[in-house]
């Protein structure tokens, strides 16, 4: 079997271990949704990842509602993003953006407008808005009519990704946002050709994700899933039959990974009783399969490969306090410890200020 140290062809993208970085959202942009160059220090520090891929990007407006949250539907924040790039690559990384339709999980107070979702529903809790935290809306159904401009800002965004010189693209398709609430039946109660059946149900991912590929090529296309959970309350009555055909048909496109957000029963970060799909998600992709959700250790992570179910494993929070983790993963080397306090804040503290092996060795 593979060490979690070993090289990996993850489509096109060569990546030089199986450690990958999750993406992390940590609000570091502009009201405007522009990046920031101290985003360029942040991900520079952590290009020894095997790849990056990039804390979610809003494709459009209609789709961005987190609180400084980076996007990619402007010429200016796709210009915005090229020094970060430029930053990784110089540190010889290699960087994917994820991009991010959040559906239902946004208010309007952000947005501007009523927020879209497959139906009529509403997300239990509160959202995070400039205002601080406030009731989750009820969202208006797109239409039949809509959902071809939704694609077509999928589209956008992935040339505007490329432009501005990631690696590829990821589409996130996980954690209760729009995709998901298409693909689970106790979001979508639609009676048209997006709802019902399972083809039905995953009819928008198999869309978004050909003409995303269109663009970007199959192998610099990624998807995220999160098969058994995490999912915003956004839950499906049987997720295996479900989750099973999706991986076919992203298999049959020809991604060059598909990455599991998949938490188990003692998750630190989630949790569920729900079992883990990936073995039998692992049977129905044949492409390099990628998971995540608290691999803490080399050892977990290096046990889940031997055991043939994944190829690498996505680390986030781990990362998100450690820029040099695949070294500190090699030598057994203590890890930092995050500080929640800083995820989401606007500044430098908990962001670029976590002491990497040789900065501590230098003093």
């Amino acid at each position: 079997m593979p060490s979690l140290f070993d090289p990996i062809q993850l489509g096109a993208i060569a990546a030089p271990n199986r450690i990958l970085m999750a993406p992390l959202t940590r609000g570091r942009s502009t009201k405007g949704h522009v990046p920031q160059p101290v985003m360029g220090d942040y991900y520079a520090q952590r290009a020894s990842a095997g790849l990056i891929i990039s804390e979610a990007t809003g494709i459009s407006r209609q789709g961005l509602g987190w609180p400084f949250a980076p996007g990619l539907w402007t010429d200016e924040q796709t210009d915005a993003w090229k020094p970060v790039i430029a930053r990784v690559h110089a540190a010889g990384g290699r960087i994917i953006a994820q991009l991010w339709h959040m559906g239902r999980q946004v208010h309007s107070s952000v947005i501007g407008e009523q927020p879209v979702s497959s139906s009529a529903t509403a997300t239990a809790g509160q959202a995070h808005t400039y205002e601080g935290r406030q009731d989750f809306e009820v969202a208006r159904p797109l239409t039949l009519e809509e959902i071809p401009g939704v694609i077509a800002d999928y589209e956008r965004a992935t040339r505007n990704a490329m432009a501005a010189g990631f690696d590829g693209v990821q589409i996130h398709s996980a954690n209760g946002y729009l995709i998901d609430q298409f693909l689970r039946n106790g979001a979508n109660h639609r009676d048209d050709i997006y709802g019902g059946s399972i083809e039905n149900r995953t009819r928008l991912l198999r869309e978004v994700t050909e003409r995303v590929a269109s663009v970007a090529g199959a192998d610099r296309t990624s998807v995220r899933l999160s098969p058994n959970g995490d999912s915003q309350g956004v839950d499906d009555s049987d997720p295996a039959p479900l989750f099973t055909t999706a991986a076919k048909i992203l298999s049959e496109i020809g991604i060059g990974f598909l990455e599991l957000r998949e938490p188990g029963p003692d998750g630190t970060f989630g949790r569920t009783d729900v079992p883990r799909l990936s073995p039998v998600i692992r049977e129905a992709f044949a492409g390099p399969l990628v998971v995540n959700s608290d691999y803490v250790t080399a050892e977990a992570a290096q046990a889940v490969i031997d055991s043939g179910v994944a190829d690498a494993v996505s680390f986030g929070r781990t990362f998100l306090a450690n820029p040099d983790l695949p070294e500190r993963l090699r030598t057994g080397a203590p890890l930092n410890e995050g500080n929640f306090r800083t995820w989401y804040s606007q500044g430098p503290e908990g962001y670029i200020d976590y002491p990497s092996l040789e900065s501590v060795a230098a003093e």
